[in-house]
Order: structure tokens, then sequence, then C-alpha cells
């Protein structure tokens, strides 16, 4: 399809019509699980001025193509527009403070053995998440971590958020513990730090699709997926905590966020506030 001049006009906003907003949302529904049936002016002002600078005049211009000949690159685009990759370190720590207390001493007496903790951040966008969760397992094991195999897997469906997630530099809160400053970053410039090496090779990135089959090499002894749920509808969740729960072993935990509920038909009993278990 032809494109127009990309430097055409870029004043208002563009309209979509209702059978090109139908066409849209059935797209990211099937493919990506997110629900966009409510979103109708989010939908229009986040990818309004990426149409035009793509050069087309209409929304049925960018579905068309969308929907016919989109690449890896455009498709990244579109979902890192209508998602928001927003996190931090230390986010809900009341469920960082439960895994310390109670899940890793359980998860760390069931592997004494074999030594190899199975965890999984399965929307970990920048990377906070999985970075966060390496740095409590090293305080919790101390000088028996390099005994134990600690490596996590982090995905997410954006190429962009993983791309953020590896480099590893940030703007520190201050709610990290002075002792993590020191031992887990090192002063990047400025503001900013890298995540240490030995946090840094703890986490295995990889990006996935929630909506594909879980097939990974091992189950997982804990599953955080926080703030992506938000995203989908009722039908989605169920269809995703089954999945999950298939991949998780006996006895293991799934944690979500405080603005997240799993639907009514979830398999999992409830550990605590965000934080399920497979009985």
């Amino acid at each position: 399809m032809e494109k127009k001049d990309i430097n055409a006009g870029t004043g208002a906003a563009l309209t979509i019509s209702e059978k090109d907003f139908i066409r849209l949302v059935n797209f990211v529904h099937s493919k990506y699980g997110i629900d966009l049936h409510q979103k109708r002016q989010l939908v229009t002002s986040r990818l309004s001025s990426t149409v035009k600078k793509l050069g087309y005049s209409s929304f049925t211009q960018y579905v068309d193509y969308l929907l016919k000949s989109g690449t890896g690159d455009d498709i990244n685009q579109l979902l890192s527009k209508l998602t928001t990759n927003y996190t931090y370190f230390m986010r809900e720590v009341e469920s960082f403070d439960y895994f310390t207390r109670v899940i890793l001493p359980d998860i760390v007496r069931r592997h004494e053995r074999d030594k190899c903790l199975s965890i999984w951040s399965a929307a970990c966008s920048s990377g906070e998440e999985p970075y966060n969760v390496s740095m409590y397992i090293m305080d919790y094991l101390g000088a028996q971590a390099s005994a134990w195999d600690t490596r996590m897997l982090a995905s997410d469906i954006s190429l962009d958020a993983l791309n953020k997630a590896k480099r590893g530099v940030y703007e520190l809160p201050d709610t990290i513990p002075p002792n993590w400053k020191r031992d887990y970053f090192k002063p990047a410039g400025g503001k900013m730090y890298e995540v240490a090496p030995k946090i840094k090779n703890n986490v295995i990135f990889k990006q996935f699709n929630l909506m594909d089959p879980i097939h990974f090499k091992r189950k997982f002894d804990v599953i955080f997926c926080r703030n992506v749920m938000i995203y989908f509808d009722q039908p989605t969740k169920s269809a995703l905590t089954r999945r999950m729960y298939d991949a998780t072993v006996p006895g293991g935990y799934l944690i979500i966020s405080k603005a997240e509920n799993l639907p009514p038909d979830t398999p999992y009993a409830r550990a605590a506030t965000s934080i399920f278990q497979k009985k």
C-alpha cells in the first residue's frame, strides 16, 4: 500500500471508524490477549501520531497494513503504545516481604538436595522486578548463594522493554537499601546506576507472548505475573491462569499485583494478599 509523504500534516488527531476500531481490537485481543473494547479514546490518542509518522493518512490504511503485512517492529511499536511498561524497584514491597519470610524458606527447603530454584518473572517490563527478586534471593542465601543455581527466567512481549532490561541501567528510588546500592549496583554516571554483574547474570531474558502455550524445560517454584492481567478480559485471565497453574510445581506460588484479582474459577488457593499457591 502506498504511503503518503512521511512529513504530511501532523496537526489534529486522526479519528478511527467503528469498523477499523473493531478490526484492530479483535486483532490485538486474539494475538496478545489485550482487551481494548472499552479503550477507543486511548487507542486513538496513543496511535494517531504513530499512524501519521508512518505516512498514513487514515487508520484504515494503517490497520490494513498491520493485519496484512505488519512486521515484528510494527507489532512491537503497537504494543508499546497501547500498554504501559511502568515499573520500579521495591514495587508492592509487601509481596516481597512475604516472598522473603514464607516462600523463600519453603522452596529452599524443598530444593536442599538439588540446590536449583525455578522462578519466572512473566511480564518483566524493563527488568526491575527480576533483578529485585534476585537481590532478595542473594540476601537470603548469603554465603551459600554460590552453591545454588538461582538463575531465573524473565519474559516480556515488548522488545523495547527487554532491551532496556538487559542494559540494566536505572535511576534508583530512595527505597533501595543502602547496602543493596553498594553491593548490587555500580555508578553509571549522573544519577544512574547499573545492575552489578552477579545480579545481571542471574536473569535470563526472553521474548514471550503469554497467549502462547507455556512449555519451558522446568516447572516453576514461583511465578511473578504482576500488573499484566489488568489488560485481559475474564476468559483470557482464566485461560492464562490455567496455563500458569500447569506450569507451577505442586506447592509452588503465583504472585500477582494488588490491583488484580484471579478469576473465580482459579485452581490456585489464596495464600496471602495477591499471593496464591498450587496445593
